[in-house]
């Protein structure tokens, strides 16, 4: 057996050198390929699909982990063997479909050998790629498949014999081709290569010119324009730890260049980053699981999320500005910025296939819709802009675009193949022209590049098919959902906190979807049963699997931060929870005030109708934001003592409380502590005068 030399989780940027890397390119790209035509045509089963979406995952993984990570020529050629062997078991389903369906639950000795090779492999790909604590977990639970009817109660099961095992973790849709997987193949990816066309593009450059044009020259300027570029960001991608390092390289340097301390500097990258997740209208990959989950559609669960994403961003800014108030930070100087409405006026065509995408999910129709046409439309401008160049007078270039528009837009009406059709049309003109050839190469690589975006989030929802396989086949589930109920039936806030702690946990070693996954498994019917509507019970666990990226000891935001802030990621940690604050006060907020994630109206929407009760528990909610943050950074309009800290806690806590009175008692807290530290900050300056 050759040695494995490296063990780093992830992958370094590119494909690699020579025929290998240019093989393990177009494996990408023919990955691409293949799902946007599943996704435009649907002419596949989805078991198919989501089997040979797993072998591109295996082949393109193991091929890039070959490449990328390993020295010898024996390591490259035992992974280039896994990543074929990968891709052979999803040829397998596809080619043997009718069969596998007519024999579900009888497996053959083929069919056992393949399912054995395709669970290794997942586990070995995850291990490789997303480090070895999620494999651990996973196989912790597979474990338990094998020996929990050796347990004592209330861990005992019935037993299974290794083929019911492999037939539903390898063959079912419980397992590893279960509901993640789906949306993954479905949507996720989409959106991935959605992202990677908008980048490649120009949009980054769009948003981070906006941002610094905007409020750069607002006290804090450069960590108010990490914020607000952090924001745009994801509205395109909803790739936290990727965001760090992909902005923190401007970002961060930025900030300690204007006197922000190196450890905030590095939290507020990593704050705005995750937030990235929560924000509407594309937010994260575990969005479209939740809406796939709860069998909701996709705008719902973008409702749901908009407040507490204004709220998010609300407290970054804010702590911001009283970070540099605090330090007597000025803004950058505006002359020397760019303008805004220029950068969008330069831009703007960018924005049209996000406006699309926002429309058509708005307006009903499937994210795997709305993500496609985005896209399409998105590689339409991008082939357009060479051959408009070409058109001399400025009247026939507007004839040019306004007649693509109408072309491209005309999909609504005839649907996806007059879009293709378009598409074809853009290639083939752009073939025939230098500049259009260099167009076509840009397209060719977003499309490997998204692909290799998509890697770890696919592999992902993999893995984290065997706890869900494991949670159905052995009903384990249950027996944690009957602990946190009974405790519960007491206490729901203590219930909150058990599931809160269950998150923060889980995340020290897993990302964010597959914590989701898990802890929406085990909680979500456990609250619901509790009373807690199930779309702010499954955002409760999505807020807390985030914030685990940010919160002390792992943190994997903050450590992601930490060597371009040059700082100690758990210094960083520690900063990124006390930005993080309205992260972890919201979801218990919504859990006793659902109208806060426009949900279930209370007893004051029916006295005074619905829109007031929103408007008040977002007073409440920003008031608690305003004094939580003087309270952590220690300054509101001049140095706040220890113990006018104490009191700024202690009123956003009234504030947010829902039990009687402790509204009225924090509204008359809030206002004296401000009234009275307003006027301390008035006499120290009058003296110091």
């Amino acid at each position: 057996m050759p040695v494995v030399e490296e063990q780093t989780e992830g992958l370094p940027p590119g494909f690699g050198d020579g025929l290998a890397g240019k093989l393990a390119f177009l494996i990408a790209v023919a990955f691409s390929v293949f799902q946007l035509y599943t996704a435009a045509y649907g002419n596949l089963p989805s078991q198919v699909v989501r089997a040979m979406h797993v072998g591109f995952l295996l082949l393109l993984g193991f091929g890039l982990l070959a490449n990328l990570r390993m020295t010898s020529k024996a390591a490259k050629a035992l992974y280039w063997t896994f990543g074929m062997l990968g891709f052979a078991t999803g040829i397998y389903h596809w080619v043997l479909y009718n069969e596998l369906i007519m024999r579900s639950g009888f497996l053959t000795t083929p069919d056992l050998i393949v399912g054995t090779v395709l669970i290794v492999l997942v586990f070995e790909a995850t291990r490789r790629l997303m480090g070895l604590p999620l494999a651990i977990i996973a196989f912790i639970f597979l474990g338990y498949c094998f020996i929990g009817n050796h347990l004592p109660p209330p861990f005992i099961h019935r037993g299974y014999d290794f083929s019911q095992i492999v037939d539903v973790f390898a063959y079912g849709v419980e397992g590893i081709y279960g509901t993640p997987i789906y949306v993954s193949a479905a949507y996720i990816f989409i959106f991935v290569v959605f992202a990677a066309f908008l980048e490649r593009a120009g949009m980054i450059a769009l948003f981070n010119d906006f941002a610094l044009g905007l409020v750069g020259s607002w006290r804090g300027g450069p960590a108010q324009v990490c914020v607000l570029s952090s924001a745009l960001m994801g509205t395109i991608s909803g790739s936290g730890v990727a965001n760090v390092v992909a902005s923190g390289q401007f970002t961060i340097p930025l900030m300690k260049r204007f006197g922000f301390r190196s450890a905030f500097a590095g939290a507020v990258e990593a704050t705005s980053s995750m937030g990235g997740q929560i924000m509407p209208p594309v937010m994260g990959a575990v969005a479209f699981i939740m809406a796939e989950t709860l069998n909701i559609p996709y705008a719902a669960v973008v409702k749901a999320a908009i407040i507490p994403a204004v709220l998010y961003f609300g407290a970054c800014f804010w702590q911001v500005y009283l970070e540099a108030g605090k330090a007597n930070l000025r803004g950058m100087d505006k002359a020397s910025l760019p303008n805004p409405w220029e950068a969008v006026r330069k831009h703007w065509p960018l924005v049209l296939p996000l406006a699309a995408l926002v429309y058509l999910l708005f307006a009903g129709y499937t994210p795997i819709f709305a993500g496609t046409m985005g896209l399409a439309l998105t590689i339409v401008l991008i082939l357009g802009t060479p051959l408009a160049a070409l058109i001399g007078p400025l009247a026939f270039r507007v004839v040019f675009w306004i007649a693509l528009g109408i072309a491209a837009a005309s999909f609504v009406e005839y649907g996806v193949d007059i879009l293709s059709l378009v598409i074809g049309a853009l290639i083939v003109a752009c073939l025939l022209f230098k500049g259009g050839r260099e167009t076509l190469q840009i397209c060719v690589d977003s499309l490997a590049e998204g692909a290799k975006n998509a890697l770890p989030v696919g592999i992902a929802c993999a893995i984290v098919g065997i706890v869900i396989g494991t949670l159905t086949l052995t009903g384990i589930a249950s027996t944690f959902i009957g602990w946190i109920i009974s405790i519960g039936e007491n206490n729901l806030f203590l219930s909150l906190i058990l599931t809160m702690l269950t998150c923060l946990v889980l995340g020290m070693g897993i990302p964010t979807i597959p914590n989701y996954i898990i802890t929406s498994s085990l909680a979500g019917p456990a609250l619901l049963h509790l009373g807690v509507p199930l779309v702010v019970s499954h955002m409760f666990v999505f807020y807390f699997g985030i914030m685990a990226d940010l919160t002390p000891p792992v943190a994997l935001a903050a450590f992601a931060a930490a060597p371009m802030a040059k700082e100690s990621g758990l210094k960083i940690g520690v900063q990124a929870s006390k930005l993080a604050i309205a992260g972890f006060v919201v979801p218990f907020m919504a859990v006793y005030t659902p109208a806060l994630m426009l949900q279930d109206p209370g007893p004051i929407a029916a006295a005074y109708g619905y829109p007031v009760e929103v408007f008040y528990i977002v007073a409440k909610a920003c008031m608690g934001i305003v004094l939580w943050g003087a309270a952590a950074v220690g300054f509101l309009v001049a140095r706040a003592a220890w113990w006018e800290r104490l009191i700024a806690f202690a009123a956003g806590l009234l504030l947010v409380l829902a039990l009687p009175l402790t509204d009225e008692a924090g509204w008359l807290l809030a206002f004296a502590w401000i009234g009275w530290h307003w006027w301390r900050a008035r006499q120290a300056a009058a003296m110091a005068a």
